[in-house]
């Protein structure tokens, strides 16, 4: 066998690999229940909620990404379904320290989870 044949071979194997696992994490529709706040102070402050609503803002206007914290204490990173990515805060921050209700594809890796938002109200 040459070097061409086994980079050939290499090739197909990585690529249906990587079909193979695209396929197998397409999401699964999920609604979760949550405060939107920045993810600074859900890991370190160990918040079950924001501070205020003002508090939250001024994190995410610093950069800092805003997260869904579920009263289960679990995460959600919203991230975009698209490629290239885009972030999510100027979509969050009209709810930035409140209980909302987001449904949307949810993908788990690596101890993390991630929301891509199809859908995201206030609760009332």
């Amino acid at each position: 066998m040459n070097c061409r044949s086994v980079v050939k071979i290499s090739l197909v194997v990585v690529l249906t690999a990587s079909a193979l696992a695209w396929s197998d994490d397409a999401g699964k529709v999920t609604t979760v229940k949550g405060y939107v706040l920045d993810s600074a102070c859900a890991f370190t402050k160990g918040l079950k909620k924001p501070i205020s609503p003002e508090c939250a803002t001024a994190c995410a206007k610093a950069g800092s990404p805003l997260v869904i914290l579920t009263d289960s204490g679990a995460i959600y990173w919203p991230i975009a379904g698209t490629t290239p990515s885009s972030g999510q805060n100027d979509r969050l921050l009209p709810f930035a320290g409140q209980k909302v209700t987001a449904s949307g594809k949810v993908f788990e890796r690596g101890g993390s989870t991630a929301i891509v938002i199809e859908k995201i109200e206030a609760q009332k």
